[in-house]
């Protein structure tokens, strides 16, 4: 799904009603009832419940006046709270003012500080709060009278729907200033801005709800920018789908190069994954010291022992065994617990001279290519680095504390400069190609913060990339499905407990969703 700035927004609605005829009064009237819809969800019927509706002057508080009318419709008690005089009102948002104001309704004035006690006082009651107070044209920070009306509806204990996007968030950036309201339901129109998928906003924005409101599929189809956000449809398009006929040479086969003494587990997480993800044949190559410990863990992956250091790391005679192997692969891994010895980063940057074949480069396999990233540019296929922030950060030359605080740009960059995929993971990981093309992912959890998480993503997107996905679309469908299966987890077994195992016991009921959409 197409991802926008706020000026793209308008674009979008502006090309709606002049070229395709769609008066912006029926924009503000689906996007009103969509939000009811959604509201409905959350109360069930809404007849004798208290709903508190806070509008701004501009089309956000226009929506806030159709969810009122709406909601007073269906039975609802409903008191809207206005930011402005209403000689400041105008367009589409005075009408639907005038027809609330006709139905016999009033509006209390928020433009005079001594009506915070009328807030507080109606907060009290309350059954849902609807903010539709800034809208996506917001910048800069909330002021007087607005910052305590915020403040209460913040710490009022009522859950919050905000109308398009919580006031005091840009739409932009994803960016604070001050006061922001904290929703619990946010409802979007068409498309979703990149504020509100960015990770600093998650904690304003809740649940996010992207609704349809009739503008043209052809206009919100158009992505000049091509920034996506990663969705279930999106995938659906890419699947790998199972005729009948194949056999599993035809689903492709996974080399996994991973582990040392100690960190035997990254290993085995990231070949099951690549098993679990559907890859025909994966075959995994450890420190021969781990060797036997490793084989007695997997039954459906092959594996074969290479030369060890005396740290029981991968020495680098293991390097023309390794190679030989990866003839025979359609996309190699490398990275998962390797450690850090000496001869081990020197085996991998030689690896990344000689392979052939794409690969997916995390964890110690990036490390060992920090002080070296000019070597990406030589890699003769596709490659695709899984950096989490502190392993990005050495990838860079920097402390965490020197790098840029916008991932999407970070990435983006790194992604051109290094002519590779660069999935930056954490909270809304970003996924950025080389071409300028990048995804943001809305899935997972913090449950998933945990050791061997990273290694189950490498294999999911490994195992993709044996199937024939492009390693762009492979890294986000990757990720997407890994949050999925890390939001399963969480629902079975709390955030606290869970293990990235768990995610792997969780795979086979996420991607069964995917095939049946299908």
């Amino acid at each position: 799904m197409r991802l926008v700035t706020a000026a793209e927004m308008a674009a979008v609605d502006r090309l709606a009603i002049e070229e395709f005829g769609i008066p912006g009064i029926v924009l503000m009237e689906n996007a009103g009832l969509r939000v009811v819809e959604i509201i409905t969800g959350i109360l069930g019927d809404p007849a004798g419940k208290k709903v508190l509706i806070f509008s701004g002057k501009g089309n956000n508080g226009g929506d806030g006046f159709v969810v009122a009318r709406h909601l007073h419709g269906r039975n609802a008690e409903v008191q809207v709270f206005l930011a402005a005089e209403q000689d400041q009102i105008t367009g589409d948002a005075l009408v639907n003012l005038n027809i609330w104001k006709k139905t016999g309704q009033k509006t209390f004035s928020l433009t005079k500080n001594n009506n915070i006690n009328l807030v507080r006082l109606a907060l009290m009651n309350a059954d849902l709060v609807v903010d539709a107070l800034f809208g996506t044209g917001f910048r800069g920070s909330v002021r007087q009278p607005l910052i305590p009306v915020i403040e209460a509806i913040n710490t009022g204990g009522k859950p919050v729907v905000a109308v398009d996007i919580p006031s005091g968030l840009e739409a932009d950036t994803g960016k604070t200033n001050g006061p922001c309201i904290h929703a619990q339901h946010t409802v979007t129109f068409a498309l979703p801005k990149i504020g509100l998928v960015v990770p600093d906003a998650r904690a304003y924005v809740g649940k996010l709800h992207i609704v349809d409101i009739s503008i043209p599929a052809t206009i919100l189809a158009d992505n000049p920018a091509k920034r996506h956000y990663i969705t279930g449809q999106l995938i659906n398009k890419w699947w790998p789908r199972r005729k009948g006929l194949e056999h599993k040479g035809s689903f492709g086969r996974v080399l996994l190069i991973a582990g040392s003494r100690g960190m035997s587990g990254a290993a085995v997480l990231a070949s099951q994954a690549a098993a679990r993800s559907g890859a025909g044949l994966v075959t995994l190559g450890v420190p021969a010291g781990i060797h036997d410990t490793v084989e007695t863990k997997l039954t459906e992956v092959m594996t074969f022992p290479l030369p060890e250091t005396g740290q029981g790391t991968l020495d680098r005679a293991a390097l023309d065994e390794i190679i030989h192997r990866a003839g025979k692969a359609d996309v190699v891994a490398l990275g998962p617990g390797l450690g850090g010895g000496k001869e081990t980063k020197a085996l991998v940057r030689e690896i990344l001279l000689k392979l052939e074949k794409p690969c997916v480069l995390d964890a110690d396999g990036l490390n060992a290519m920090a002080g070296k990233t000019e070597l990406f540019r030589l890699f003769k296929s596709h490659l695709v680095l899984t950096p989490h922030p502190g392993e990005m950060a050495r990838l860079c030359g920097a402390g965490m504390d020197q790098m840029p605080n916008n991932r999407l740009e970070t990435a983006l960059k790194k992604a051109a400069q290094w002519n590779a995929v660069v999935v930056l993971k954490g909270a809304g990981t970003v996924v950025a190609g080389a071409d300028g093309t990048s995804y943001i992912n809305g899935t997972g959890n913090p449950g998933m913060a945990g050791g061997g998480t990273g290694d189950v993503l490498t294999g999911i997107i490994a195992g993709f990339v044996a199937q024939g996905l492009q390693p762009l679309e492979a890294a986000a469908a990757g990720v997407y499905l890994h949050g999925l299966a890390g939001d399963s987890a969480a629902r079975e077994k709390g955030m606290a407990g869970m293990l990235a195992g768990d995610l792997l016991a969780h795979l086979p009921e996420i991607f069964k969703g995917v095939e049946n959409r299908g």
